[in-house]
């Protein structure tokens, strides 16, 4: 698993101008401990975190990740912000042929399993996790036919634009052959290059996501801890 965790969580403000966003602390632990806990349970200890603004902090409370019963391996991006898929690509010496990634503000609750399962049954380079979310927790972002992503984008809205990423998806290696080394890439210039070579599989998912990428959804994801 990788997790993408080196953004600048620009809307969430001063709430994590000193600290990355995956360190903002819920209940008196770091919002990745969260994460982490909740792949655990699911058998996957073997993370690779991009990492990049405030890493320090991230790497002080984690370490390798053993006092976590996990194994952590960093990437970090350099001197200068990647993107999440910039970052990705500088990973891609540590990578496997087949890996999920996922967004280091997403709380998720999928069976990676079957997901990995349903992946393999078809020959594409990758495949997505998706909800209907009907713009209910954030702007929904895709539109989806017959288990393809066939539309992406964050700015550009259309009435079929019901999906969203849910955020976690799996690639094949081969997938990161396009992007450019020590260049910033961003999720949309990705997925939308996959969905026109028709590549992207759609595996939707019937329970609903958390974040902590806003400040709604921060509080919101901090009601939902304190109710387990």
């Amino acid at each position: 698993m990788v997790i993408l965790c080196g953004g600048l969580a620009t809307r969430l403000g001063n709430l994590a101008k000193n600290t990355p966003k995956s360190m903002i602390k819920i209940d008196g632990k770091p919002f990745l401990w969260y994460q982490i806990e909740n792949l655990k349970k699911q058998g996957i200890k073997n993370l690779i975190l991009c990492v990049g603004h405030l890493s320090e902090k991230i790497i002080e409370y984690f370490g390798d990740g053993t006092k976590h019963d996990i194994n952590i391996t960093y990437s970090h991006d350099g001197d200068k912000p990647l993107g999440p898929i910039g970052a990705l690509k500088k990973a891609e010496p540590l990578l496997q042929d087949v890996f999920f990634i996922m967004y280091g503000d997403s709380y998720l609750t999928v069976d990676y399993l079957k997901v990995y399962d349903f992946f393999k049954k078809h020959d594409r380079l990758g495949c997505m996790v998706v909800y209907k979310n009907n713009d209910k927790y954030d702007k929904s972002n895709l539109i989806v036919k017959n288990n393809m992503v066939v539309e992406y984008s964050k700015e550009k809205q259309s009435r079929d634009m019901i999906y969203i990423d849910y955020g976690t998806s799996i690639l094949r290696k081969k997938s990161l052959e396009i992007i450019p080394p020590n260049t910033f890439y961003t999720t949309g210039e990705f997925f939308s290059n996959l969905i026109k070579q028709k590549q992207l599989l759609a595996y939707e998912v019937k329970k609903r996501f958390y974040h902590i990428g806003n400040p709604e959804a921060l509080r919101e994801f901090k009601e939902y801890i304190k109710s387990q």
